[in-house]
């Protein structure tokens, strides 16, 4: 008998040792394998991206961060690719930039359009989008707009020829940027057009060096420098609602992931964005201390994660 009470003894250490091993492995494959957040290279992404990997982290994720890629060709080729896991984008620019789809209006519509397409194209799967839409904006001094009487981006064309507008280059060749107005509103020629860098936009609008800036509607500067957006009365703008767009083999890896980043995600509205942004670009803070701030008071971190 003894043998045989070996013998079982020793199957059941054996089966036992089995069961660890495995288990170790599944811990060591949701917990060890970092998760790579990416972003873009202006503030709002890295903002965006610092908030994923500090509420991640939260959690227990092991990440890794790869922000300030550059434009989205990179991050969305990083995706592509495999060298990033996540990112923050628009609907908008995927719709625009990447699919190289035609405007749409409906933000809704936009969002099936885009999460539709990544999934049958990418393996890319599209979290819960914000309600922030940060749409470009045409954007004038209180002074400037009343001087005028512009208020909407009609107003505007009727007057352009009076008009220094300042704007980034590429927005005299988007479709909705210059070709855009003119094909929806009307032919119209500016005064001047200044391409300068984005962060010299609105410097050159309050040192009266143009009279109309092109900017984003989560820009800080707006709201801090109470300046007014004019109306997109006919609506070529399309919407920008933010989301994460995650590889589909990592959220069927770490599908807990994907509640975590919504609860962000839902709670950030325009006017949260732009006071956010403000934070980095008019009070110099860090973005991740400003993400830190801003999950701490929002609930959605508790310890103390790392912001390296």
């Amino acid at each position: 008998m003894l043998p045989v009470r070996r013998f079982l003894s020793l199957l059941l250490v054996t089966a036992l040792t089995s069961v660890t091993v495995i288990a170790c492995n599944l811990s060591s494959s949701s917990s060890d394998t970092a998760i790579q957040i990416g972003s873009k290279d202006f503030t709002e992404q890295l903002i965006l991206g610092q908030m994923y990997a500090l509420a991640l982290e939260d959690k227990g994720y092991s990440v890794e961060r790869k922000l300030n890629l550059g434009g989205t060709p990179v991050a969305q080729a990083g995706l592509e690719e495999g060298e990033i896991d996540l990112y923050p984008e628009y609907t908008g620019t995927a719709l625009l930039t990447v699919l190289k789809l035609p405007v749409k209006n409906n933000s809704q519509e936009v969002y099936e359009t885009v999460s539709q397409a990544y999934r049958q194209r990418y393996n890319l799967n599209w979290l819960q989008p914000s309600p922030m839409s940060n749409t470009q904006a045409l954007v004038m001094t209180p002074e400037g707009s009343q001087k005028y009487g512009i208020n909407t981006i009609s107003d505007f064309v009727a007057d352009a020829n009076k008009l220094i507008m300042v704007g980034s280059p590429e927005f005299q060749e988007r479709e909705d940027g210059l070709p855009g107005l003119k094909k929806v509103y009307s032919d119209f020629e500016l005064k001047e057009f200044k391409a300068v860098n984005p962060g010299l936009r609105y410097e050159a609008l309050v040192n009266r060096e143009a009279d109309v800036a092109v900017g984003f509607s989560t820009d800080g500067e707006i709201s801090a420098m109470n300046l007014v957006m004019l109306e997109d009365n006919k609506n070529l703008f399309p919407p920008y609602h933010v989301a994460p767009v995650v590889r589909q083999a990592v959220l069927e890896n770490q599908p807990g992931i994907a509640d975590i980043l919504n609860s962000i995600t839902t709670k950030i509205t325009t006017d949260t964005m732009q006071r956010l942004n403000y934070e980095v670009t008019g009070k110099n803070q860090e973005p991740a201390k400003v993400a830190k701030d801003f999950l701490s008071k929002a609930g959605l971190v508790e310890g103390n994660s790392s912001e390296e």
